[in-house]
């Protein structure tokens, strides 16, 4: 019987590998683009960056140090050069098909990195596994611009899962659905008509702003942001603002919103303020041409009709005033109950000396008859 010459006997000492096999790896050296393993093979086991991840630029040196122990997969027994080529990132590929198919079967809460952007979507990664979330699911509201997700974490469960054609697909849009129906439960359970509470801006129109109350959205109308006047919301409130707001009405699933508080209104003390005979300064906010209205403090707008202007006939408002201007006006009517007042800026002027003629005598004349009327009734 031959002996074995040492070479042999070096041989039979280390163990057979073949493509595909898991191997565990001791690092033996490490650069910023590759690993070398010892895998208790004839060769050592070289591990490119290509093949530890899928990431670009990833310094490989900051991933493992001499002396760590790893897991790895065999691509090739020799590449030509008497090297062992290793993967990494293959091996955790298909563990990571294997926990994005239990995350599919029970419907499983993942977190992942968004790692890249796209035109249609984001995609993520998860155990080496690359999965995409239309944009149509990554949001419950439409989100044009998608670069704000860029690098960050986000929750989603796998709603379709294809490992022969590779297809994964995530779904955020549903995690966000249930939770806002959970909120909105919950907030419908602790809100009623009066109450104040706070929320924030989530979109304004030219009618009104939309109020995040935390799980519904709440409608502010355009009437409802002052007691004065608001040409155009978008000067009001931006997108982000935190506000106090009045739970006006509940109906169903919506509600109306109000930032007119009661010990705000500015009609409360109004009757001494606006009593008949008082005079008042204004500013014109507004004309039409049987009169101008002048708001006497926000909430509060009183009528300066046309015949009350000037003593001389006027046929519009707009011949003689200008909307911002200042006017002094006496109050001839006051209604509170139907929130009207009406003004004059011609009881203010003086009389002319015929009229105060005039009207001496008619006082005169009262006088007398008032008088003979009481004498006939004697």
């Amino acid at each position: 019987m031959s002996e074995l010459t040492f070479e042999q006997m070096l041989e039979e000492s280390f163990k057979t590998i073949h493509a595909g096999e898991v191997v565990e790896g001791t690092v033996i050296d490490v650069k910023p683009e590759e690993i070398i393993l010892n895998i208790g093979y004839k060769s050592d086991g070289i591990l490119t960056r290509n093949e530890y991840t899928n990431e670009p630029n990833v310094d490989l040196t900051n991933v493992a140090k001499v002396g760590d122990t790893m897991e790895v997969k065999v691509l090739k027994v020799n590449d030509g050069e008497g090297q062992v080529l290793l993967t990494y990132k293959r091996l955790a590929a298909d563990r990571g098909n294997k926990r994005i198919e239990e995350a599919y079967n029970n419907r499983e809460v993942l977190k992942a990195k968004v790692v890249q952007v796209l035109d249609g979507g984001l995609s993520v990664v998860v155990d080496e596994v690359r999965i995409f979330i239309p944009a149509s699911l990554v949001s419950d509201t439409y989100e044009k611009d998608l670069t704000k997700y860029a690098d960050q974490e986000i929750e989603f469960v796998i709603s379709e899962y294809n490992p022969k054609r590779r297809r994964y697909i995530g779904d955020r849009k549903q995690l966000l659905l249930e939770k806002k129906a959970e909120m909105q439960k919950k907030l419908f359970e602790t809100i009623k008509a009066g109450d104040t509470v706070e929320g924030t801006v989530k979109n304004v129109t030219d009618f009104g702003a939309f109020i995040d109350l935390g799980g519904c959205d709440g409608l502010l109308h355009i009437s409802e942001m002052s007691w004065g006047r608001v040409e155009n919301p978008k000067k009001v409130f931006k997108v982000g603002d935190v506000v106090k707001v009045l739970i006006k009405e509940i109906s169903g699933e919506k509600i109306a919103l109000s930032l007119k508080f009661e010990d705000e209104n500015p009609w409360r003390d109004a009757a001494g303020k606006y009593a008949i005979g008082n005079v008042v300064t204004g500013r014109v906010a507004r004309m039409t041409d049987f009169g101008a209205f002048i708001e006497l403090e926000p909430g509060i707008d009183a009528l300066l009709h046309v015949s009350q202007i000037s003593k001389e006939h006027i046929d519009k408002p707009s011949d003689v005033l200008k909307t911002g201007e200042e006017v002094t006006a006496k109050v001839v009517d006051f209604n509170e109950a139907d929130k009207k007042i009406s003004l004059s800026i011609k009881a203010l002027l003086a009389p002319e000396p015929s009229e105060a003629k005039e009207e001496d005598e008619d006082v005169v004349s009262v006088d007398i008859d008032a008088v003979i009327s009481g004498e006939n009734e004697e």
